[in-house]
């Protein structure tokens, strides 16, 4: 049929079926899901070791960090989840300038989340608040500067992904302008 030859056109070269490629790319997904979850579980497993040897730096750091900042910076974050589901659905529907928008709307929030970001880590930096190497805050617990190494770690390989997924979703903003997605 010609539904048939248009789905066998659209298959990529290296792939039998479109089912093939479909359930390759879940399957691809999933361990990329499954990767994400073990590198950051790691670090949170760090960061509960850590905390349990030296609770009083933790205690301390904890109150040189703006628990509004944080705040905004979760519902950037979970606002962003919401458009990028809204343009995955957008896009399945064959909605291109609502798939655009949304898209548009995720990279928004990605970048309102490093300002504040930014605006976190310059209080820190002016502070001296900084990894154990480069720490030269004031404070009354002399493992402080392990805290603040953990944060920086955290927090910055979560910007860095925020960075790299700012620059994927323009890449299918670009997609989605040509038509690509329907």
């Amino acid at each position: 049929t010609k539904m048939t030859e248009f789905i066998k056109h659209k298959v990529a070269h290296h792939f039998g079926t479109a089912a093939q490629e479909f359930d390759t790319a879940k399957l691809g997904m999933w361990a990329f899901l499954v990767t994400e979850i073990l590198f950051f579980g790691a670090l949170f497993v760090a960061y509960f070791v850590f905390k349990y040897l030296y609770p009083q730096a933790f205690i301390e750091g904890h109150h040189h960090l703006d628990w509004r900042m944080g705040s905004v910076n979760t519902l950037f974050l979970i606002s962003s989840s919401f458009t990028m589901v809204m343009a995955v659905r957008a896009a399945q529907t064959s909605k291109k300038k609502l798939t655009i928008n949304y898209l548009i709307a995720t990279i928004v929030f990605a970048i309102c989340f490093m300002v504040i970001k930014f605006i976190e880590y310059s209080s820190k930096i002016d502070h001296g608040f900084l990894p154990p190497l480069f720490f030269s805050g004031q404070g009354t617990e002399v493992t402080m500067p392990i805290f603040f190494g953990l944060y920086f770690f955290m927090t910055g390989l979560h910007g860095i992904h925020v960075l790299i997924g700012i620059g994927l979703i323009a890449w299918l903003i670009i997609k989605a302008k040509k038509g690509t997605f329907h």
